[in-house]
């Protein structure tokens, strides 16, 4: 008997010929085939997308069009919604044509490239958190020396190394990955082209996967998230430090909405894989990986603008020119 072997998704190494699949197609089971549930969900799931767009890129626009906000904070800050923007739209546009769709199919390289990319945008998002919260304790423990501290020769590096890790940490992931074979079975039962339901539809020994995941996972989260915590052990003792309510009030209202996205990210993370793989159940890891992929980027934009002075005022002055102030000054001022 004869087998068609394919090549799987070709990087600068060549794989051996046995580690190569029979697959050329997965499908995407997603959140349902039941078809009034899929037109529910499309409907849903396409105004969180275009909310998302429309937060991210119009923060960008704000970053670049207002001379307020140019500073190094803001400009991690429209790097990050930039982030945001492509990793959901990794995932969701697929999502949507899925459920509008019978044969819910991804071609290997499809499938491959998807990993890739969400990968990539996904661990991107991990470092700059991290940047950000060192960006926030150079401002804060010693402010006269910020501008000096933090200029294009620091913040500039800080981005294209987050860059440089999203991707080093995709083509790791992605390759390990698709070096398997995938014989037991074609259909994923995830949303998208994920580590961990990849992981367990092949046939090939997995243990030097699962273990590559939860530590090469594991060291760049507890690193980050160890930056962040010392950044923002100095920043506290700054705070403490300053004797005017109001100040303190200033500094808290920055850094909370910063500690805010960075936990909501990390938790949901470390809990989809930095952990063993037997306590994997693909049934709940596909609704936390919708809120980490999907709700987290349209939230960030609500989280780092309602509570930043400076994003409030370049708002107003925005929508002040589309003739929509008393409107826009209106929702501001609730939050």
């Amino acid at each position: 008997m004869i087998h068609r072997f394919v090549p799987v998704f070709q990087f600068s190494v060549m794989f051996d010929t046995k580690n190569v699949t029979e697959v050329t197609i997965f499908v995407l089971r997603g959140l349902t085939d039941k078809a009034d549930l899929g037109l529910i969900f499309f409907f849903l799931f396409l105004a969180i997308y275009l909310f998302t767009l429309l937060g991210n890129l119009g923060l960008i626009a704000l970053v670049l069009g207002d001379s307020r906000l140019h500073n190094p904070m803001y400009y991690f800050l429209s790097v990050l919604s930039s982030v945001d923007a492509c990793y959901s739209s990794v995932i969701t546009p697929n999502m949507l044509v899925d459920f509008m769709s019978k044969k819910k199919v991804i071609s290997l390289l499809g499938c491959a490239a998807q990993m890739f990319l969400a990968v990539t945008f996904g661990t991107t998002e991990c470092f700059l958190l991290a940047a950000m919260a060192y960006d926030r304790y150079v401002a804060i423990y010693n402010p006269l020396l910020y501008p000096v501290s933090m200029t294009p020769r620091v913040y500039v590096p800080l981005i294209l190394a987050s860059y440089l890790g999203g991707i080093l940490h995709a083509l790791v992931h992605t390759a390990a990955t698709f070096s398997l074979s995938f014989c037991r079975s074609k259909v994923i039962s995830h949303i998208f082209c994920d580590i961990p339901p990849l992981l367990a539809i092949s046939c090939s020994d997995t243990r030097a996967n699962q273990l590559l995941l939860f530590y090469l996972a594991g060291s760049i989260e507890m690193s980050t998230i160890l930056v962040v915590l010392v950044s923002y052990g100095f920043i506290l003792s700054a705070i403490l430090r300053i004797r005017s309510a109001d100040g303190k009030w200033k500094v808290f209202s920055t850094c909370g909405s910063h500690l805010t996205g960075v936990s909501i990210f990390h938790g949901t993370v470390l809990f989809m894989y930095v952990r063993p793989s037997s306590s994997y159940a693909l049934e709940h890891d596909m609704i936390v990986s919708i809120f980490y992929t999907i709700a987290i980027p349209a939230l960030n934009p609500l989280i780092y603008s309602l509570r930043n002075k400076d994003v409030k005022e370049a708002m107003k002055k925005a929508f002040g020119k589309l003739g929509f102030e008393e409107s826009i000054f209106f929702m501001l001022k609730k939050h």
